[in-house]
């Protein structure tokens, strides 16, 4: 199992960073007066923040458009604008490698609740496997190292996305009691889409109950045990983790033999491994998005958690047509 990058920051690095970009006047606050200040890690969450949030919200999300977040390391401003939040939201389950040395620095520098969006969902292994501990008891006491082999990817089942939704929306009442009319209305509007969108694959991908996905990351298991798929993935949960001759090999002779018409690869990704394994079998390849970031080109389309992952189940059911 692949060893996840861990970022090399540590807390007195950090708060150096930020008393040279103060001094240098490149650190700008995202704080908007009057409104709940709300830094989030991933889009996802963002969006949801955002639906959530509404009027009484102003929301930053710390990675940029077109970057891949198991490459992404904060910088000062970065522990600036969570320090100066009233609510920072993370994804947990171990995506954030950098959080324990960010975490301490931004509790401690502020009034700002920390929110561990998929506290209450039942995590899996890299083996596609549910793991055994209390994970909303984990949250609770602050421990952001997970083991390397959780699969953090939680928020591409939108069965997952319900449980994260309504963590944030309690998130918001507890620290804005005063518009918590506002929060669970918009809340409520959300849930009844996540919903809808839940029941589109439930519907959608049950002809292909057993089905194997071959897929070029390894993102992809909430999504396969909430839907009744099997995945098989080119790389592991990073897409940096790179595999092995010997695994390329296998990979390709299930493909012929198991009768796969598709690799699917993301585009956040170099798509230079699913494509070669696709060429050799003669097959096609296919996106399949795990979300963790729009493109520019997305951004500016005007596509959305629902838009994407409306495309990846019309994806899915074309190659296991």
């Amino acid at each position: 199992m692949f060893k996840r990058k861990r970022a090399a920051i540590t807390l007195s690095l950090i708060m150096a960073l930020t008393i040279v970009g103060t001094a240098c006047g490149s650190s700008q606050s995202a704080s908007v007066d009057g409104k709940v200040n709300v830094v989030t890690t991933i889009y996802p969450l963002y969006y949801f923040a955002e639906q959530i949030g509404g009027e009484q919200a102003h929301v930053t999300n710390l990675i940029a458009a077109g970057v891949e977040p198991h490459d992404w390391t904060p910088k000062s401003r970065d522990l600036t604008n969570a320090s100066n939040a009233q609510l920072f939201i993370y994804n947990g389950a171990g995506l954030e490698s950098w959080l324990n040395d960010f975490m301490p620095a931004i509790e401690s520098g502020g009034d700002v609740r920390t929110v561990e969006a998929s506290a209450g969902i039942a995590l899996l292994d890299g083996e596609g496997e549910e793991e055994g501990h209390d994970h909303g008891e984990e949250a609770e006491g602050h421990s952001h190292e997970h083991d390397s082999d959780i699969d953090p990817h939680t928020w591409v089942s939108p069965r997952s996305a319900l449980t994260m939704a309504a963590n944030i929306k309690d998130a918001y009442i507890a620290v804005d009691p005063a518009h918590q009319a506002d929060y669970e209305a918009r809340y409520e509007k959300l849930n009844d889409r996540l919903k809808q969108l839940d029941a589109k694959f439930t519907e959608g991908l049950s002809p292909f109950a057993g089905r194997d996905i071959v897929v070029s990351h390894q993102a992809f298991g909430y999504l396969c045990r909430d839907y009744g798929l099997n995945q098989i993935a080119i790389m592991g949960l990073s897409p940096e983790a790179e595999p092995r001759a010997q695994d390329l090999l296998e990979i390709s002779d299930y493909v012929k033999s198991h009768g796969i018409k598709t690799i699917f690869f993301e585009e956040l990704v170099s798509d230079r491994l699913a494509k070669t394994l696709a060429n050799e079998a003669d097959i096609d390849t296919m996106v399949l998005n795990p979300l963790e970031g729009l493109t520019p080109e997305q951004e500016k389309a005007g596509d959305n958690y629902f838009t994407l992952m409306e495309r990846n189940l019309e994806n899915l059911q074309k190659a296991l047509q």
